[in-house]
């Protein structure tokens, strides 16, 4: 019988772990580096163990500053220090930590400590009752109407092999709402041409899940695989169905700096990137009547909390409501004066100084 393969969990370089530097037994960089490589082999993403490594670095920095080398050192008081410490911080131009970026900062720290508990690195867990600051609920600054979506689309010099790859990525963008990730991440396998579809393999929360695809999308990736890939694509096939001009997978940061650029070449707006299609698709959809439950499953949200903030976006259908049911709004304007404003008199001038002076 054959032997069956068992899965090995690539070696990742911990930037916890100074060059050149030996740490004391118990020290806690290394242990918060066994801590990443635990969430490696519980499978969690590249992308959330780097996040989580840089807020555990900026933590880790802030304790040595302190005396601070051991997890067992690390107590509430020294916790809620640390917070008070990210509520006054403040960066280079003066702006504060955003509450998302604190509330990111101490995540980290919570999921830390309570495996260190679980493992024995720590008699208590010092985080179990620390409380994160209130999540901000913010509208996207973002949200482009069609007409602006169209202008943006249509910005890609498509005679040239890049700008066709821009304006397919673009339109899947715009038609499916995925993340910049997952669009990085979509195979030459994830695009159903006859069943419309796109396949988003371990997406946020490592979840899959199947996306309708416009036509119109379907198109320009069609004309996409046949006119520009084969002439990117540089052997062994990495099978990412976007590929970059040296014929690598695209990675994020190159799919904001494009879908940024295009979006303020259109002239729409000076900000936003990849997240205002995702934006712009969802809040259209509630526009013209979608259920929100099925933008929830699009876009991939775990809750449906996240979903309702477009809502409050759709302004088309609020409008609607408020002029059916505003008693001022059922109010016909009256006619404009056709005869002229006679000036204020000095006596009444005078008066209504006086009257403000007394407010």
């Amino acid at each position: 019988m054959a032997r069956k393969k068992l899965k090995r969990t690539k070696q990742r370089k911990s930037f916890l772990l100074e060059v050149g530097v030996e740490y004391p037994p118990g020290h806690l960089r290394p242990i918060m580096a066994k801590y990443l490589e635990w969430l490696a082999v519980k499978d969690y993403s590249d992308s959330t163990i780097a996040h989580l490594e840089a807020n555990l670095i900026l933590f880790a920095k802030w304790s040595e500053e302190r005396a601070l080398k051991k997890p067992g050192e690390v107590s509430r008081g020294v916790l809620e220090l640390y917070q008070r410490h990210l509520f006054y911080y403040r960066r280079a131009d003066g702006s504060p930590l955003t509450t998302r970026t604190q509330s990111g900062r101490l995540s980290a720290l919570k999921g830390f400590f309570k495996w260190a508990t679980r493992q024995n690195h720590v008699n208590a867990n010092p985080a179990s009752e620390l409380d994160l600051p209130r999540p901000e609920k913010r509208l996207p600054s973002v949200v482009l109407t069609p007409e602006e979506a169209e202008r943006v689309l249509s910005r890609p010099e498509v005679k040239t092999l890049l700008g066709l790859r821009d304006r397919a990525m673009l339109e899947v963008l715009y038609s499916t709402g995925i993340r910049r990730r997952e669009l990085s991440e979509l195979s030459i396998y994830s695009v159903n041409f006859g069943q419309k579809t796109v396949m988003v393999r371990k997406g946020k929360n490592r979840k899959d899940r199947l996306i309708p695809i416009t036509d119109r999308a379907l198109s320009w990736v069609g004309r996409y695989l046949e006119e520009v890939r084969p002439k990117l694509v540089v052997e062994p096939d990495p099978k990412n169905l976007f590929l970059s001009a040296t014929g690598l997978p695209l990675v994020v940061e190159e799919l904001t700096t494009m879908v940024g650029r295009y979006i303020r070449a259109s002239g729409v707006s000076e900000t936003g990137s990849c997240h205002v299609f995702r934006h712009t698709m969802a809040t259209a959809m509630m526009e013209n009547g979608a259920d929100i439950r099925v933008i929830q499953e699009i876009l991939g949200h775990e809750l449906l909390e996240t979903t309702k903030i477009y809502t409050h976006l759709s302004i088309g259908r609020l409008r609607e409501v408020y002029m059916a049911t505003h008693p001022a709004a059922k109010v016909e304007e009256e006619p404009a004066s056709t005869e002229p404003v006679q000036p204020a008199t000095a006596a009444e001038q005078r008066a209504q100084v006086l009257d403000g002076d007394e407010e």
